[in-house]
């Protein structure tokens, strides 16, 4: 052991005695004033308690900003449609996209009017599927609109007299 060693392990044992030495001394004090230590292990209150300083976790945060501002059914409105894939299968949502959702409908776009078919005939289906992610009753009625006029392609080979992608049912 080195002389530097023996110096650190003395001026720690000197340490640790003269905490001993105050902290029984802060008892003596204490029991002069009448104010014993306690013997039995203080009762906590039940359920968080938190200053508005302290920190919290994030979660919780932000559950508790949702609730105070009114938030929770437009964020859980917006988490079903961040997750639209997860929840009608990656088939669905390749060719659909949901839109708006007020006064529980839910507005849904296909791509064509194949997959606005398809989607109208899973209408009942969805509506159930959404309600497990947000709560019974929340989703009411599920609206489906086709694609909208796309430009009309530029070119030679048009037939005369056609309507272009507007000659489609929809």
């Amino acid at each position: 052991m080195s002389a530097d060693d023996g110096a650190a392990k003395s001026a720690a044992a000197r340490g640790a005695a003269m905490a001993r030495e105050k902290l029984a001394q802060a008892k003596a004090d204490a029991a002069r004033r009448g104010q014993l230590p306690r013997r039995e292990p203080r009762k906590r209150a039940s359920g968080p308690r938190r200053e508005n300083g302290d920190p919290q976790l994030f979660g919780r945060a932000i559950s508790e900003l949702l609730a105070a501002r009114g938030w929770e059914r437009s964020a859980a409105v917006g988490g079903v449609f961040g997750r639209w894939p997860d929840i009608v299968g990656p088939d669905l949502a390749a060719h659909t996209k949901p839109e708006s959702f007020e006064d529980g409908e839910v507005l849904i776009a296909a791509d064509s009017t194949a997959w606005a078919t398809q989607v109208r005939l899973l209408a009942r289906t969805l509506v159930r599927r959404l309600n497990e992610e947000l709560g019974e009753g929340t989703v009411t009625k599920v609206k489906v609109r086709g694609p909208q006029n796309a430009p009309r392609p530029s070119g030679g080979l048009r037939v005369t007299g056609s309507k272009g992608p507007r000659d489609t049912y929809g």
